[in-house]
């Protein structure tokens, strides 16, 4: 429990120290008009309440991940531990304060749109279409759980299929409606809900304090079945320290910011919140697993068993609707975001609601389709999943390469954002040539290439840097 102890104190003193030196880097200017009063359009640019922003900020970016991906990510003992904290702090939080504040200076513009501005037009047309991709995949991914969490809670003939309707049917609404009428005003009670959760269950973990790993015994590969930690286990953890899907749900909030002071608490505190949540989480599994063994591969089956055993029925109820809300909500706003993305680039307005439909039904058609193929095949929501992680990774890594070229071209201290931009680089190379659904090459080998086109990749950048500072 040291080890678990000291990595939730690094966590706090993280926000208020690494997170106001990065506030310090961009420089933040709280006379300027913010496009929330700007562009006010009474949908989707609306000024809210700071700590409103901050409660469906921190849901919307929550979802499975922070739950789930730590649970994955702790059979991989207490390095998962490490990256959690590390992730968040240097990595996670500044990717997502940086990418709103651009945001936030740009008119609300969406993520392809600031990738664009700095990565050249080429980037942003393939950011259009990567990123739509990604937010069908979270849209569909983030179905499929709560949907079994509930068919498993209620009556037989309420079965999966029937939740899936429902949950698609809330989606349409909280797509298309204002920003305030269901996202504004229901979301904080869900955040609640997942934050009563998480607090229930670190509580337990003092009341118990089991004997956790700590760092003293290394960080050896505990993982059933010797994935390897490079690059596995910083893929699966992903919403709880990195994900580039954190910086599509950044602009969406940016258009509701009254101030810019407002954006390190809301951004990089969202993101540090996470990061507890999913120690937490990593944490309870560890025990879970030592008590159980790794044989259980189902993170819904860990949690249910978590929070019955630990918090009681009633507590087991909140705890399951904050299960069921998070992926919900950040399936609903992956839709909106995506809505909002296409809209940008097809100059489309968005205070009628045929327009709203224009671009919601295909994307719901395409969602809907892939989901009900995860459910014909026996592995293919696994295969959705993988694809889905590996995807936001390596939106991160886009975007990490975007706030590089800006600090750079501002003369800001770049390094912020180039030692995770490398780092998430050789991940996602890694990844892709060693995973099943990738090339399924060997391990040694898919680091060693992985490790050479990063490199390849910095020169690159060295160069590009070079000439960028003759021409200033």
């Amino acid at each position: 429990m040291i080890t678990f102890v000291c990595c939730l104190i690094v966590l706090v003193l993280g926000y208020f120290v690494y997170g106001k030196f990065i506030e310090r880097v961009f420089g933040v200017e709280n006379q300027r008009i913010t496009p929330a009063y700007a562009n006010q359009d009474g949908v989707d640019y609306i000024p809210m309440s700071s700590w409103k922003v901050f409660m469906i900020q921190f849901l919307n970016i929550a979802g499975l991940g922070p739950i789930f991906g730590a649970i994955m990510g702790a059979k991989f003992g207490t390095a998962s531990f490490l990256w959690i904290v590390i992730g968040s702090i240097f990595a996670g939080a500044v990717h997502d304060y940086l990418a709103a504040m651009l945001s936030l200076r740009n008119k609300g513009e969406s993520l392809p749109e600031i990738i664009g501005r700095y990565l050249g037009v080429n980037f942003k047309q393939f950011m259009r279409v990567f990123t739509v991709i990604l937010m069908i995949l979270v849209g569909a991914v983030f179905v499929a759980g709560p949907a079994g969490l509930l068919a498993s809670l209620t009556p037989k003939h309420l079965d999966t299929t029937f939740w899936i309707i429902v949950v698609f049917l809330y989606y349409v609404l909280a797509t298309l409606l204002p920003i305030d009428k269901i996202i504004g005003k229901v979301y904080p009670l869900f955040a609640i809900a997942l934050l009563f959760m998480a607090i229930g269950v670190m509580i337990m973990l003092f009341v118990h304090f089991p004997d956790l790993p700590e760092l003293t015994d290394g960080l050896s590969n505990t993982h059933p079945n010797q994935l390897p930690i490079f690059p596995i286990m910083f893929v699966s953890i992903a919403c709880g320290a990195l994900s580039g899907f954190h910086a599509t749900q950044s602009p969406l909030m940016a258009r509701c910011l009254k101030k810019e002071k407002y954006a390190r608490p809301i951004f990089y505190g969202s993101m540090i919140t996470e990061g507890i949540v999913a120690l937490i989480w990593a944490a309870a599994a560890t025990c879970f697993f030592q008590k159980n063994g790794m044989g259980e591969s189902n993170a819904a089956v860990v949690v249910d068993h978590i929070t019955k055993e630990w918090l009681g029925t009633v507590g087991g109820i909140f705890a399951m609707l904050g299960v069921i809300a998070a992926p919900i909500t950040s399936g609903d706003t992956a839709f909106r975001s995506a809505r909002l993305i296409i809209a940008d680039f097809l100059h489309l307005e968005q205070r009628t609601i045929s327009k709203r439909l224009l671009i919601c039904i295909p994307l719901f058609i395409v969602a809907i389709a892939l989901l009900f193929y995860s459910l014909k095949d026996q592995n293919g929501f696994d295969i959705i999943w993988r694809y889905f992680a590996w995807c936001n990774q390596t939106l991160a890594v886009f975007t990490l390469w975007a706030l590089t070229v800006y600090l750079v071209t501002v003369k800001k201290p770049y390094i912020v954002t180039l030692i995770p931009a490398l780092f998430m680089t050789f991940v996602c190379t890694t990844y892709i040539l060693v995973a099943p659904e990738g090339l399924a090459l060997d391990v040694t080998i898919s680091q060693i290439i992985g490790g050479v086109s990063s490199f390849i990749l910095f020169i690159v950048f060295l160069v590009w840097k070079s000439k960028q500072l003759k021409s200033d």
